[in-house]
């Protein structure tokens, strides 16, 4: 038997509480807005209760959403489901990574929510049945790349940023992540010091020498003024000459996607011209 749609109004739709995945207002946004703008809400959102109110927190569709607050609409159709917290958040997550260009942090802290809520319900799959309304996707990553990406979660905020921007490779942001929150720390103002930030080798023997002595700003400026095997020339474009250019939710990781796309773009069109 087919869920029924229903019609409700956005304002009594909630964020789920902790919800992992960012709604950026990019290009991806803006093409969602423009279909929803053409054809409306297609793919209805699903929701839960919140008991005791007349309001529905948002399992899947918070993007949906946001366009359609956009665009001034007042109600979205809705897929009504009644779960509890766990099975709820097993359910955002899985819901979510059919979507394309997840950001690290956005995996590290949903995989640790899911397997947090699975642990409780004393399940070790990630299938939520919801029958075919939605399409859970089960994730493609091993158990041991999943354990990599939650340690994520023990990197602060401005180091899980700059993996977030590309500025540091998953691999050895992963190693980094066993430092200490002072080391960590020490590690910041080094980086910005010397202007580097540590390849998988030197995140290896940080790593190595904080669980076994404790690292200082001294020994963390050694490593990372080293002189690195896979150093090449550089272009160095200031920010602030094309952050105009591009949406301001953008990361300097998504607008070198955009210039290199374009410069592929240009070439390609030359090359026919020549022809």
């Amino acid at each position: 038997m087919n869920k029924k749609i229903t019609n409700l109004k956005i304002e009594n739709l909630k964020e789920f509480k902790g919800h992992p995945f960012k709604v950026v207002d990019d290009w991806d946004m803006v093409a969602l807005t423009e279909s929803i703008r053409k054809s409306g809400v297609i793919n209805p959102v699903v929701v839960r209760p919140i008991e005791g109110t007349e309001n529905y927190e948002i399992i899947s569709g918070h993007r949906r959403i946001f366009a359609a607050k956009k665009l001034g609409l007042s109600e979205v159709p809705a897929l009504i489901y009644s779960m509890d917290k766990d099975t709820a958040i097993v359910a955002v997550v899985d819901s979510n990574f059919n979507r394309e260009n997840i950001l690290p942090s956005e995996k590290a802290f949903a995989y640790k929510m899911r397997n947090e809520a699975l642990k409780r319900q004393n399940k070790d799959s990630v299938q939520v049945g919801l029958g075919d309304q939605i399409a859970m996707v089960r994730a493609s990553e091993s158990a041991s790349q999943i354990k990599r990406y939650v340690r994520l979660t023990k990197l602060n905020k401005q180091l899980l940023d700059m993996v977030d921007e590309g500025k540091i490779a998953f691999t050895p942001a992963v190693e980094l992540s066993f430092l200490n929150d002072i080391e960590q720390n020490d590690l910041l103002e080094v980086m910005e010091v010397v202007g580097a930030t540590p390849n998988l080798s030197q995140a290896m023997r940080l790593k190595e020498i904080s669980q076994k002595e404790g690292l200082t700003p001294e020994s963390i400026s050694e490593i990372l003024s080293e002189l690195k095997a896979n150093q090449r020339e550089r272009l160095h474009i200031q920010t602030e000459k094309i952050r105009k250019f591009f949406p301001k939710s953008y990361t300097l990781q998504q607008m070198e996607d955009e210039i290199i796309k374009l410069c592929e773009k240009n070439y390609r069109n030359k090359q026919k011209d020549a022809r």
